[in-house]
């Protein structure tokens, strides 16, 4: 997600747990069974209900709602993302049965009125819209700052791919959102590669563009396995982007520039481009890094483009992997005897990107914690004493269901037990500092909008993959995830 699709504000409150229960590993994996899947459907309906409470009369998703009152607040700002997570949200809950079709259709047919109602430049949508009457927010919410106008690739993307599953589950909304996606030219964020002088011209898609002057912004999306390759999936699919840019996405920095750890692997020549198939090694795993070291970043977009599918020996086992180095880092680099760590609102208020350290490229990337221990490549890692403040983010848990599904489980329920981390009615709350047992007082639709995709996924495999495995998808994507060759 661009990054200041993050800076949302927070407030604080949530009751502290003593620490007695804290000190040893509390999530240990169990076999998943038939009451697995009654709680998961569990939660989905109470996740389900906090999209619906987010989701304003105007028809858009909210980026957040404080739940630490009586009465939950719904924040004023709203993203792309965030209206993209309301609509697949809504397909979901039809498809597992938690509400109608009829609903469903009457919530989408809502917001895609709402969405073709918005300011749009280039056939794409600004970052920040007022949720309850969808004009443009010039000004931050609570406290005036001023908010530039900015076409995010990766924010457009999620929207997009709301939109694209509403269409597939809602066959008389497909005209209405076929007009709004023929505008939707993804080669508007492309630099084309240019050999002669690749920094220049990396084949790579922009962050974007402020509407206010036409400035680009300054880096490209250059990291393959991040969330922003939604994106270029989408735009390789419907044609506007070249099947080379995918190849044009790095799999590691080459091994000559600063990184969080030297990489191995060796060049490779992929249709015409020569690519650098490097990797990490984590607790004795090779991977393929994301940029900072988050859950999410490696696995929402897995969510919807079945990539462990068509190319299981590549994404398939750096997505199983990752997960597995997330889990060892909780329970025994750091021990929290918690795990999962990905972007999340910070317990005491504000916002921070969490993660593992060693999973990204970035040096100094994604702490696990609030203070931000890093770790060094080849130097001892920390004591576990120094990580302090670890936060855990429910929603890791939930993307890493696929891949370690007993241990999700386990871990959730850990998160529930031992601090209250569940919110009944709205299901769990954004984060939680394991060291203290502050609990966040907030949801985040992008959050909450993993936790409803991933429970889809975990209960009714397929539900919202169904308009990315056909068409350009099927045609285009398809051949590139078969032909990766990770050197994992």
């Amino acid at each position: 997600m661009d990054r200041r699709t993050f800076l949302t504000a927070a407030g604080t409150g949530a009751a502290a747990l003593s620490l007695g229960a804290l000190t040893a590993p509390q999530a240990v994996a169990a076999p998943a069974g038939p009451a697995d899947e009654a709680q998961l459907l569990a939660w989905f309906r109470d996740t389900y209900r906090s999209i619906e409470a987010m989701t304003t009369g105007f028809g858009l998703t909210a980026d957040k709602i404080d739940v630490s009152g009586v009465s939950p607040v719904v924040s004023r700002q709203t993203s792309p993302t965030n209206i993209g997570c309301g609509l697949w949200s809504a397909v979901a809950a039809a498809g597992l049965g938690v509400t109608s079709g009829a609903a469903m259709l009457r919530t989408l047919e809502r917001t895609v009125s709402a969405v073709e109602k918005l300011e749009r430049h280039h056939g794409f949508w600004l970052n920040w819209y007022d949720a309850h009457d969808g004009s443009v927010l010039t000004e931050w919410p609570g406290t005036g700052d001023p908010v530039r106008p900015f076409l995010s690739s990766v924010d457009n993307a999620w929207l997009v791919t709301g939109l694209r599953i509403a269409a597939d589950a809602a066959p008389s909304l497909r005209p209405r959102i076929g007009r709004i996606l023929s505008t939707a030219d993804w080669s508007y964020y492309y630099t084309p590669y240019d050999p002669s002088d690749p920094v220049a011209g990396p084949g790579q898609l922009r962050g974007g563009f402020w509407t206010d002057t036409g400035e680009p912004t300054a880096h490209h999306y250059g990291a393959l396995n991040t969330e922003p390759r939604m994106a270029s999936y989408l735009g390789i699919a419907d044609g506007s982007l070249p099947s080379e840019h995918y190849w044009h996405l790095l799999r590691t920095m080459l091994p000559e520039h600063e990184q969080e750890q030297r990489p191995q692997g060796a060049y490779a020549v992929s249709d015409g481009v020569r690519v650098w198939q490097g990797h990490y090694t984590h607790g004795g795993r090779k991977i393929v890094p994301t940029w900072g070291g988050s859950m999410f970043e490696a696995l929402m977009v897995p969510l919807f483009v079945p990539e462990p599918e068509w190319s299981p020996r590549s994404w398939g086992l750096n997505h199983r992997r990752y997960v597995r180095s997330q889990i060892e880092h909780g329970l025994r680099e750091a021990e929290y005897g918690y795990w999962g760590f990905s972007p999340a609102n910070v317990p005491d208020g504000g916002y921070q990107e969490y993660g593992v350290d060693a999973l990204g490229m970035q040096v100094d990337g994604y702490a696990s914690n609030t203070d931000r221990t890093y770790t060094t490549d080849g130097a001892p890692l920390p004591d576990p004493s120094a990580f302090t403040h670890g936060v855990v983010t429910p929603h890791a848990s939930f993307l890493a269901l696929p891949y370690a599904r007993g241990e999700a489980l386990a871990n959730l329920r850990a998160l529930e037990r031992d601090f209250g981390a569940y919110h009944e009615g709205y299901g769990f709350r954004d984060s939680v500092d394991v060291g203290t047992g502050r609990v966040s007082d907030f949801m985040l639709a992008l959050d909450q909008g993993m936790i409803t995709a991933a429970l889809a996924q975990a209960l009714r495999p397929g539900l919202l993959q169904r308009p990315f495995r056909t068409g350009g998808f099927r045609s285009r994507v398809r051949p590139l995830l078969a032909a990766e060759r990770f050197s994992i």
